[in-house]
């Protein structure tokens, strides 16, 4: 069997490119400064972090601003971006931009700024507790070799997404990693990226910090969160009868 051996020009076509990806994007978010209401302009960004997470993501992955909602009754807030599960677990009271979606479908929320800093940080962390403490029901499921038992809960991605960082040295500055360090539990911010050309996750483990580089920091991005999601596999089986008995006021049925 014959060896490949990679091309360095072909590599440099491929960061080259992804390079552009990068550039476009961040033509994109300026653009918007040009939209004098904050509330107008914040929505356009999203739209331009979605638009950028579906290409990237493979379509089983459903990538929207939502709410999510658990079978006690409990709802977020309002979260800029999610990824989600759409082919076991549907949206629920779809209503032009209000999509209400089921915590078991829930793979990862994001919050779009204008930059990142400490302020941000922390108003992310707090977005992500807000569906992080939601209940989240898993089911036995019966297929026709037999029964498969429930899945355990995985731990929801939480990250943040702007055009800017606060911080000179970005994130390999100190201030940036002790206001990151100090956000734990449900309030932990496992990712960030910047259009400017950083990004940052702890995804082996907190306090462990893996940088992208500059240049390509759009596709590494990109390509670690989606090796996350793998990891996660497929989301846990519903339990449709708990948000049943929510409607009935059967909760203990």
């Amino acid at each position: 069997m014959e060896t490949e051996i990679s091309d360095p020009q072909n590599t440099r076509f491929l960061r080259e490119a992804f390079a552009t990806e990068q550039d476009c994007l961040v033509s994109s978010l300026k653009s918007s400064s040009r939209i004098t209401h904050a509330g107008d302009r914040g929505e356009v960004n999203e739209q331009h972090f979605i638009t950028f997470l579906r290409k990237y993501l493979p379509n089983r992955y459903t990538v929207e601003k939502a709410i999510i909602i658990d079978s006690k009754g409990a709802v977020s807030r309002s979260i800029d971006v999610v990824v989600f599960d759409r082919q076991y677990t549907p949206t629920l009271l779809d209503n032009d931009k209000h999509r209400y979606v089921p915590a078991e479908a829930v793979y990862a929320v994001f919050e779009c700024k204008p930059k990142i800093d400490k302020g941000y940080l922390e108003y992310a962390a707090d977005m992500a507790q807000s569906v992080r403490r939601l209940h989240r029901t898993s089911v036995d499921i019966h297929t026709a070799t037999g029964r498969i038992a429930a899945k355990p809960h995985f731990n929801i991605i939480a990250g943040i997404l702007a055009l800017e960082i606060d911080w000179a040295e970005g994130f390999q500055s100190q201030a940036f990693r002790d206001a990151h360090g100090a956000l734990t539990g449900e309030r932990t911010i496992d990712c960030g990226f910047s259009a400017r050309g950083a990004s940052f996750d702890i995804f082996v483990g907190h306090g462990t910090y893996e940088l992208g580089p500059p240049a390509n920091a759009l596709a590494y991005f990109a390509f670690r969160l989606l090796f996350r999601l793998q990891s996660m596999a497929t989301v846990p089986a519903v339990d449709w009868m708990a948000y049943a008995n929510q409607l009935s006021g059967r909760h203990n049925v």
